[in-house]
């Protein structure tokens, strides 16, 4: 495919906490310093707590372009980070996923709660239904997201994922494999799609 599309922005879904484990909070700020080195900004839900927070202040700590969008309703709750490169306050949660879904060539999900969840799946059921093929990597650490991968898998063996409607991503084990597998995807326009992936997952 022609008009390749370098990966320049990179949405990460993420927890307001940084959970039990201090391994999350690690692997939030190496996947950010990550991120500044390789010259991708990174996009955020924009608060200042818990991973959300992690991630952004490594980027920044490192040199890089950090977008954070959050909805007025969650400016106080989250506390937003000032400190980003811009930061976009938003009427509601729908604008705010929209708006970092349209400012990202790529997804990672690092451990988080029901919202991290619910971004992650929602983005999963785009790619499923065929509305766009930008990468997303799930970044499993410490074994976090093994529970909804044996789903995923039950999901199909039970035939509510049928051949045809596949679910693609891929999985990180350890946050230094994201950054490769974003650049080893190999990201074009086509027609009728935001982006198409010439690489199989």
């Amino acid at each position: 495919m022609s008009d390749l599309k370098k990966i320049q922005s990179v949405c990460v879904y993420c927890g307001s906490s940084t959970g039990d484990d201090p391994v999350y909070a690690h692997a939030a700020e190496a996947l950010g310093a990550a991120l500044a080195h390789e010259g991708m900004n990174l996009v955020f839900g924009g608060g200042s707590c818990g991973l959300m927070g992690a991630v952004a202040r490594a980027t920044l700590a490192q040199g890089g372009k950090v977008t954070g969008i959050i909805p007025s309703f969650l400016d106080e709750r989250e506390i937003a980070l000032s400190s980003v490169t811009e930061l976009e306050v938003v009427p509601d949660m729908h604008t705010r996923k929209r708006l970092m879904f349209e400012k990202s060539d790529a997804f990672v999900a690092l451990p988080g709660g029901i919202g991290t969840l619910e971004e992650l799946t929602e983005q999963l059921t785009w790619i499923q239904l065929g509305r766009h093929s930008k990468p997303l990597v799930i970044a499993d650490i410490g074994g976090f997201w093994k529970p909804l991968l044996s789903l995923f898998a039950h999901m199909h063996n039970a035939g509510f994922i049928r051949p045809g409607y596949e679910v693609r991503y891929m999985v990180a084990e350890r946050i230094e494999d994201v950054i490769p597998m974003l650049r080893a995807t190999r990201v074009a326009k086509s027609e009728g799609d935001e982006t198409a992936i010439e690489k199989h997952f």
